[in-house]
């Protein structure tokens, strides 16, 4: 058997930023253990594979697939970074004759769209839970160090932990840190969480006007660090949206690679995630 894959880098428009993500398009479905062996294999943070639901269906023309996502570890319940290049994949690649197209996936059905130069996601909104820190103090000591916190949440839905910094931090505290992942994993091992994102307000009178930026954990999912993360600004647009009093932000992922995404939170629980991507592989799996 053999199957085409392509790679773009995610909410970027430069190759080599960016969140990297493996497509599949499928004509068929495949076995869970040949689509995590594939991601596996693929090495990167999260590999989707498109499948037709319909056999005369075909990705030119056709507004409605089937969407899973994969990390090197397990299958995960939702995955912005990779949607995105699944739907970049779609309309560069395949010239998707339709300006909306419809994921159906574990998260729901998701809508995604072409404006402009951007690719926009219709993701739901998630409103993150307020927790005691000291609950978390093993977690929070091997994620952010010495660091003042000033809140924790936890995202019951993707199950994650949202860590905001204290406001005397800014973004250089952030690119600090360096996660302790093995004292992550020992610190929770229930399976309740299954990753950490950190969280600290920006300054929107700066060049790039970035009102706030953040940086993603999950070891729990092989991964130790995640480039650029769509899941967790479902429930960061709803955080500083209700910090900051705006509908719409613009949020930046602080990782070594960096992506820039664009938010708008909308009256009926979901929330926009706008982003680039760039194709810079197309190849060929032989099973």
């Amino acid at each position: 058997m053999e199957i085409t894959v392509f790679t773009f880098d995610s909410f970027t428009n430069e190759p080599f930023k960016g969140n990297p993500a493996a497509v599949c398009p499928l004509t068929q479905e495949l076995q869970d253990e040949v689509y995590q062996k594939i991601a596996a294999e693929m090495n990167l943070s999260e590999t989707a594979f498109i499948t037709r639901l319909h056999p005369t269906d075909d990705f030119t023309s056709g507004a409605r697939f089937r969407l899973r996502w994969f990390t090197p570890a397990s299958e995960v319940p939702l995955c912005g970074h990779a949607t995105l290049a699944s739907a970049a994949m779609l309309f560069y690649k395949k010239k998707n004759s339709n300006s909306t197209v419809v994921f159906e996936t574990l998260s729901g059905e998701l809508y995604v769209r072409q404006q402009g130069d951007l690719i926009v996601m219709d993701f739901p909104l998630e409103k993150p839970i307020p927790q005691v820190a000291k609950d978390f103090k093993d977690l929070i000591k091997a994620t952010v160090g010495d660091h003042p916190v000033q809140e924790v949440f936890f995202c019951t839905t993707i199950k994650e932990i949202l860590i905001c910094l204290d406001d005397t931090c800014d973004r250089s505290a952030l690119t600090s840190l360096q996660p302790n992942h093995t004292a992550l994993l020992a610190s929770e091992s229930s399976g309740k969480v299954m990753g950490v994102t950190v969280t600290v307000r920006g300054d929107p009178e700066c060049q790039a006007g970035y009102d706030f930026f953040s940086r993603n954990f999950a070891p729990w999912y092989g991964i130790p660090e995640d480039p650029v993360t769509g899941s967790s600004h479902t429930f960061l647009a709803s955080y500083w949206s209700a910090k900051l009093g705006k509908k719409k932000m613009l949020a930046y992922q602080c990782s070594s690679r960096g992506g820039e995404l664009r938010l708008e939170v909308r009256d009926d629980g979901r929330v926009d995630i706008a982003g680039q991507a760039v194709m810079i592989l197309e190849g060929t799996l032989s099973l």
